[in-house]
């Protein structure tokens, strides 16, 4: 059993904070942004001095679900008094827009590359079990849900015909000289992340949204991993 499950499940958590999803993301060969954890302004200057500028900085909270919407994301930050300034001002928009909100942090992360925004993830379905899904990522998901699902396990031609039967796929082949989004990329990442609801039967829920993708590869900006509380699995 993985540790960062089994720990969440002793402190009675099922919602794994981001640099947690991260971190198991990165184990299970999925590629993320390098996510670290700050509790201080100055540690999260130090933080980024090390992944190297810039830099985005965003809320660490069970309790801020959207947390654009209060105000607990700063993007492109390009020097360290830029990140002490963002970290203040990232608790102080959080508080006020979740009065009494518990804060584990602040997450201090490389800026990704530009690319076309789509999502991978999974849900437990009471009949048939883990479902893995994919689609357009970002806003588009809601707006949009061009999205598709397959029940586990997956096999290289699932994960083809699954970035194939989205209504968008024409956005991954390139549009207004755009070149073409890495679309093998993708489809490793959702074998991957089958692979690691395989093995990990505790987890409930996962979102990676959005991944990035250009035609150089995929990279997840955000994860979200809900596990069982208690060890058991039925």
């Amino acid at each position: 059993m993985n540790d960062i499950i089994t720990a969440a499940q002793q402190q009675g958590r099922e919602l794994l904070n981001e640099v947690e999803a991260k971190t198991l993301m990165h184990e299970a060969g999925v590629p993320v942004v390098r996510t670290v954890l700050a509790d201080s302004s100055e540690q999260a200057k130090e933080i980024a001095g090390e992944l190297g500028y810039p830099v985005a900085l965003k809320v660490v909270s069970e309790d801020i679900t959207h947390k654009s919407d209060a105000g607990g994301v700063m993007l492109d930050i390009a020097d360290s008094d830029a990140v002490a300034v963002a970290y203040e001002a990232i608790l102080s928009n959080s508080l006020a827009a979740v009065p009494g909100a518990e804060i584990e942090g602040v997450a201090v992360q490389n800026m990704a590359p530009a690319g076309t925004e789509v999502i991978v993830g999974m849900t437990t379905d009471p009949q048939f079990g883990p479902v893995v899904m994919f689609g357009l990522g970002g806003v588009m998901v809601e707006v949009m849900k061009d999205v598709t699902f397959r029940v586990l396990p997956l096999t290289k031609r699932d994960v083809r015909q699954m970035v194939a039967d989205i209504k968008g796929r024409v956005i991954l082949d390139g549009v207004r000289g755009a070149p073409p989004a890495d679309v093998e990329a993708i489809q490793d990442a959702l074998l991957k992340v089958a692979d690691f609801v395989s093995a990990n039967p505790q987890v409930r829920e996962l979102d990676l949204n959005p991944i990035l993708v250009n035609e150089n590869g995929a990279v997840a900006v955000d994860a979200r991993i809900v596990i069982a509380k208690s060890e058991a699995t039925t």
